[in-house]
């Protein structure tokens, strides 16, 4: 019972997290760039709009190091409570802000820096979520056990489009730029407060417990990060890369490409994204479920090699048809890319040992979600000048993946070799132990 409601706790906190963070993406194309930056080139305004969706992104390895620091050094649990209000917090005030035509460039700066605090909190959170799991796994299932949080971002995703989705369909145009766009950001306070009461439930995971109790926490975490594990760091860096762009593009610029440059509605842009995520929920944790049996790595690089393949046919098909756009946006979003991302937050946790595992983790993989977080502002400019060029945007895709691919073909397998500690996952009560198959895979650490 403890474990379920372990993983519900690092689940739920997870999708309101990501519903939050999100949301900003969503409105940036629909909302922002018409109410916040209006410069009478629709062209320019949605530039300059994904470039605040870019800080966003940027400001997330500000948070993984402030957040891995406390995780490493106060708790997982106490970190995870403040990116639950830095995040929720920010979201709600986004719903009230004035606009440009209102107060002028305060709208713009008061949004930017509201952007800035949710990329700082969302540092903190998927590290932090994924740990949550991770580290009080049973052993055999951990690749399962890491999987959960991850569905926080189609949950999160899917909630937040459908929540634009469910308004535009009841309110007319003006009505929806006027009030509408607010209320989804405003119910983010109402999600925050079930999430915190969730998460104040649940225990330290065993694994910092063992540490803090045996006075081995590191003193400064992201110095002993750089110090021993840094070429950990610059890996994980390299594998986010390739999939991180193309997954920022199907799940965020897609709203501006295919209603600005393919010519279809708000409405079936957004549909795609929903469907897209909707299957990711099917896909991900059935994934994390084989990563148990067959290894984290060997997925992750089936993952790589599917998404290199279509990357180029994906731009190609999606202009066609309704059905074929969304049918792409699901073998690319739903099966191929949530296959590598299942994995990702396992296989990353294993590479770092406990003391600087959630600063480790985190700082890797958030400095390369700043670096694809400005690819918004790349396509924008792409799209401007050359339009929904097949070739272009799919060689784009094409040399991140090729660096990721390369790296993962070369990284370990952390199934079988791993800094996690038997003995600290072997100390649970069979009671507890969520029983998935009479066999259960061997894990060798």
């Amino acid at each position: 019972m403890k474990k379920r409601r372990l993983l519900f706790a690092s689940l739920a906190g997870s999708v309101i997290e990501w519903y939050d963070f999100y949301l900003y993406g969503t409105a940036t194309g629909l909302v922002f760039s018409t109410l916040f930056f209006p410069t009478g080139d629709p062209a320019v305004s949605i530039l300059i709009a994904f470039a605040t969706f870019g800080a966003g992104y940027a400001a997330r390895p500000i948070g993984s190091v402030i957040f891995g620091h406390m995780g490493d050094k106060i708790g997982r649990k106490a970190s995870l409570m403040l990116t639950l209000i830095g995040m929720g917090g920010s979201s709600f005030l986004i719903g009230l802000l004035p606009t440009y035509a209102q107060v002028g460039v305060l709208a713009p700066l008061l949004l930017v820096a509201l952007r800035l605090i949710q990329g700082i909190a969302l540092g903190g959170e998927w590290g932090g979520a994924v740990l949550l799991a991770t580290e009080s796994a049973p052993k055999g299932v951990r690749g399962l056990f890491g999987s959960i949080p991850q569905l926080g971002v189609p949950l999160g995703l899917v909630a937040g489009t459908f929540s634009f989705t469910l308004i535009s369909s009841l309110t007319t145009e003006t009505q929806f730029m006027a009030w509408g766009w607010r209320l989804p950001f405003l119910f983010s306070a109402v999600l925050i407060v079930l999430a915190i009461w969730i998460r104040s439930g649940i225990e330290e995971t065993p694994e910092f417990q063992r540490q803090k109790d045996q006075g081995e926490l590191a003193k400064v975490p992201i110095v002993e990060t750089f110090k021993y594990n840094w070429r950990d760091v610059l890996r994980i860096i390299g594998l986010k890369l390739g999939d991180g762009f193309f997954n920022v593009f199907l799940m965020s610029f897609i709203l501006v490409y295919a209603t600005s440059y393919l010519g279809y509605s708000r409405d079936t842009a957004l549909m795609a994204l929903t469907i897209s995520c909707a299957t990711m929920i099917i896909t991900i944790p059935i994934v994390g479920y084989l990563s148990d049996y067959i290894g984290r790595k060997t997925i992750y690089i089936v993952g790589l090699v599917g998404m290199l393949v279509l990357s180029i046919p994906y731009f190609i098909m999606i202009p066609q048809s309704v059905t074929m756009f969304y049918f792409m946006q699901v073998v690319l979003l739903g099966i191929l890319w949530a296959t590598i991302f299942s994995t990702q937050g396992t296989l990353f946790s294993e590479l770092f040992p406990a003391k600087v595992r959630y600063t480790g983790l985190s700082v890797g993989y958030q400095i390369a979600a700043a670096i694809v977080g400005f690819g918004p502002m790349l396509w924008a400019s792409m799209s401007a000048k050359y339009g929904a060029a097949p070739y272009i945007f799919g060689s784009f895709m094409i040399g991140g993946l090729l660096l990721s691919l390369i790296l993962a073909i070369f990284a370990p397998d952390t199934r079988k070799v791993t800094q996690y500690e038997d003995h600290v996952e072997d100390d649970v009560d069979s009671d507890e132990r969520i029983i998935l198959t009479s066999a259960k895979p061997l894990e060798i650490d």
